[in-house]
């Protein structure tokens, strides 16, 4: 059976230190796999360092977004996307070769419309909090069918369809976009597939924050209406400012 054309994309922000190896992972994953049928777009979400030349010397296809915000970003790459089905990867994530083949193995089954798969933290020794709120989401997850917006797949017919990711959302848009694609594929008689192989995302949010900030700022984005409004999703949009190099 011939692959069908995919689309990579991934939206980012200041991302010029990690970009590279999430690029990599994804030509070495999908690349081998798909050869051709397939491309990279990265959209550069208003970035200030050179995430945009960076992802060019690295063989993708860049789009400008300028207002900040991942699910206007997410949605002006696919808006541009050629492929037949949209693989929706964070920048700072790692997609491992079994992941891709097990992607790969849904799109060809022809009962699968939409999906994602569960998270794994890139380190090796994390608070037990962490852990533990890892172990609930992935729980969450495969039960209810909801895909992390570090790795999400699906039809493009299902994405224009549904309406793409929700852009009145600065935090949690993966949540509702999932919601809309199952409502998408129970019309079309499709699986959301949560596959079984994680994906490698980074923890650099934990080594930023303290627990009792990670705590703060999911209860401040708890609270209702909250996460229509960028103040309040400080944690998904600050940066801290990098060391300065001594002279």
């Amino acid at each position: 059976m011939p692959n069908p054309f995919i689309s990579l994309i991934l939206p980012a922000y200041n991302e010029e230190s990690l970009l590279p190896s999430t690029l990599a992972s994804l030509r070495s994953s999908f690349g081998k796999l798909l050869g051709d049928q397939m491309e990279i777009v990265v959209c550069d979400n208003n970035s200030s360092d050179r995430t945009a030349s960076v992802a060019q010397q690295h063989g993708a296809r860049v789009i400008f977004e300028p207002h900040n915000q991942i699910a206007r970003a997410r949605n002006t790459g696919a808006r541009v996307a050629l492929g037949d089905w949209l693989i929706f990867v964070d920048a700072d994530t790692c997609v491992p070769a079994r992941l891709a083949e097990q992607t790969l193995a849904a799109i060809h089954s022809g009962h699968c419309g939409a999906g994602g798969a569960p998270v794994l933290f890139d380190l090796q020794s994390l608070p037990l909090s962490s852990r533990m709120a890892v172990q609930s989401w992935n729980w969450v997850s495969r039960t209810f069918h909801l895909a992390a917006g570090s790795y999400l797949f699906c039809r493009r017919e299902a994405w224009k369809d549904s309406g793409g990711f929700d852009e009145t959302y600065y935090a949690g848009e993966e949540i509702f976009f999932s919601i809309g694609l199952k409502k998408w594929c129970r019309k079309q008689r499709l699986a959301f597939t949560i596959l079984q192989e994680p994906v490698l995302t980074s923890a650099r949010k934990l080594q930023w924050h303290t627990q009792t900030q990670i705590w703060r700022a999911v209860l401040r984005a708890a609270w209702p209406g909250a996460i229509t409004r960028r103040e309040s999703c400080a944690y998904w949009y600050h940066r801290p400012d990098p060391p300065v190099k001594p002279g």
